[in-house]
């Protein structure tokens, strides 16, 4: 009689608390979801799920992470054609599509709203995502500045700011429609200031 893979079951487990909590975010807003509400929906005890995350916001997080598809594993690297306008122009593009898409959207701002509330979580979050992404633009940003597209004294964390963090701010405070009209007048206000000084 072959012995039961605990292992294999683990990730099972795992992947159904995941999927649950995705999944009841599309159907609940995030102050009603709740531990139990995740338990329930996914078949297993309150306690499997405590014993692999601390909070809720925890397992969103990785709810997050293991359906947009391999944020974890690969090094995150942004197009590189040698036309910088083309390629931030065709992320912020794609980071529109991201943060309008209906199953995305409420698991987002739900981890928006906790990361302000949770320095644990802020740190994790940081940590497994939002530091491998900022580098893969600074990464992208320099690229440019070795390329003479950029001046040699810019400060890329700045820059990075400068780029990606109205269309951010807009999304988060419901601050005027995401279109592809937004994103072109964003990259192009953005270089026009960050050009090299003649």
């Amino acid at each position: 009689m072959t012995p039961p893979n605990t292992a294999r079951r683990r990730e099972t487990s795992r992947r159904a608390i995941l999927t649950a909590a995705f999944d009841l975010l599309q159907e609940v807003e995030y102050a009603k979801l709740s531990i139990e509400g995740i338990a329930a929906r996914a078949g297993v005890g309150k306690q499997t799920i405590y014993r692999w995350w601390p909070s809720k916001g925890a397992v969103v997080l990785d709810a997050f992470l293991m359906l947009s598809e391999g944020a974890e594993g690969e090094p995150i690297r942004l197009p590189d054609t040698g036309d910088l306008a083309a390629d931030l122009t065709e992320v912020l593009r794609a980071t529109v599509v991201e943060l309008t898409d209906a199953r995305y959207e409420q698991p987002m701002r739900a981890l928006a709203t906790e990361i302000a509330h949770d320095p644990e979580l802020a740190a994790t979050y940081a940590q497994r995502l939002d530091g491998p992404l900022r580098e893969a633009k600074r990464q992208r940003l320099r690229s440019a500045q070795l390329a003479g597209q950029l001046a040699d004294d810019l400060d890329l964390d700045v820059a990075v700011d400068l780029i990606w963090g109205p269309l951010f701010q807009r999304w988060l405070h419901r601050g005027g429609p995401l279109t592809t009209d937004y994103t072109d007048r964003l990259v192009a206000t953005a270089l026009d200031g960050l050009r090299p000084r003649r």
